[in-house]
């Protein structure tokens, strides 16, 4: 089983990374702040104005280490990274299965199942451990939306066309999501969610799922590109110019565990609450600077948390899910497996 490495969050305005020996140092006006060993680390995500030596950059393209850059408030600007690893004969047979349809349609299949299931995984559990603090009305919704789901899932194992599916996965992020504010247990209005809404998030719920969001695909990203697949050309997704499709594809099956759960704990524990979050003058709802460290901490907090495999029958660090799920779509591409296993969360 592979070791689970460390990201590198910077998020201090001003930090400044260079190479010293095999160790990343960063200082912040001159004082050093931090020290870590380059084979503990897997990437480096820099928010805002974090500069880097050349030398450093180098030395983390040799060593596959990647870089991205976010904005402050965590959109993706740029990605630094070395030699693409893996082979010409696996990325052709990825994008023959791209271009079959019949190929196409199985994977996406198996993708949303996984997906659907998961997002059940989320509204059962909030009907089994928070059923007795729920108004009859939210627990009828939610075991109807638990219900729906079930019934999507069925007909997304029965449809031949990537088109339909793309349908029936917005019918089922439209009764999860009209469900998802059922989820939260704080009181008042700041931390309500009203809907899905991005660029901008118009609240503080969708500040922080599309933050969380954003580091799941980054780790989808990275996982792809381990084994040697190509994070632009998707199946579920649709090919765009700039867009890891891929990665999006794989991100679909983490977004429950990974950001849905983690954004959820926050709100409902009070880690987080409405002082965490600024409203600015277009309506854009972002995140704080030291609320995002919280997030951080709380994400790599449940990366580092075990779970069982379903498919590998094996526990791992969920941080390492991403790389098992891409390992097996190799397998998959390659003939190994008649079928891409998704990601279940049990």
């Amino acid at each position: 089983m592979r070791r689970q490495l460390n990201t590198l969050y910077v998020t201090t305005e001003g930090a400044w990374l260079y190479k010293d020996g095999a160790n990343v140092v960063m200082e912040v006006d001159g004082e050093q702040r931090a020290r870590l060993p380059v084979h503990m680390l897997e990437s480096i995500v820099c928010f805002g104005r974090v500069t880097m030596s050349p030398p450093l950059m180098g030395y983390c393209a040799e060593q596959g280490i990647g870089i991205c850059y976010l904005t402050p408030h965590g959109r993706f600007m740029a990605r630094v990274e070395g030699p693409v690893s893996g082979n010409v004969l696996l990325r052709r047979a990825q994008y023959r299965c791209s271009d079959d349809p019949v190929r196409c349609a199985a994977i996406v299949r198996h993708t949303l199942a996984g997906k659907i299931h998961n997002q059940r995984v989320v509204l059962g559990r909030a009907l089994r451990d928070h059923g007795d603090k729920l108004s009859p009305e939210q627990e009828s919704s939610l075991a109807h939306a638990h219900k729906r789901l079930a019934r999507i899932s069925d007909k997304v194992m029965l449809e031949p066309s990537v088109d339909v599916l793309r349908g029936l996965e917005g019918e089922a992020a439209q009764s999860y999501f009209n469900v998802f504010d059922q989820l939260i247990r704080v009181s008042g209005s700041a931390l309500r969610f009203q809907g899905r809404s991005r660029r901008p998030p118009l609240d503080a719920v969708n500040a922080l799922l599309s933050f969380l969001y954003t580091l799941v695909t980054h780790d989808c990203r990275s996982a792809l590109e381990s084994v040697g697949l190509d994070p632009a050309v998707g199946f579920l997704h649709r090919d765009r110019p700039g867009r890891p499709s891929l990665a999006l594809d794989l991100l679909e099956e983490f977004r429950p565990l990974l950001a849905d759960r983690v954004a959820l704990s926050l709100i409902n524990l009070r880690q987080l609450d409405e002082r965490d979050f600024q409203i600015m003058d277009s309506g854009a709802v972002l995140l704080r600077e030291e609320s995002r460290k919280t997030v951080l901490t709380a994400y790599q907090e449940r990366k580092r948390e075990e779970l069982r495999h379903v498919f590998v029958e094996e526990k791992a660090a969920i941080g390492l899910f991403p790389f098992l799920q891409a390992q097996l779509l190799v397998r998959h591409l390659r003939g190994d497996l008649d079928a891409y296993p998704p990601f279940l969360w049990k």
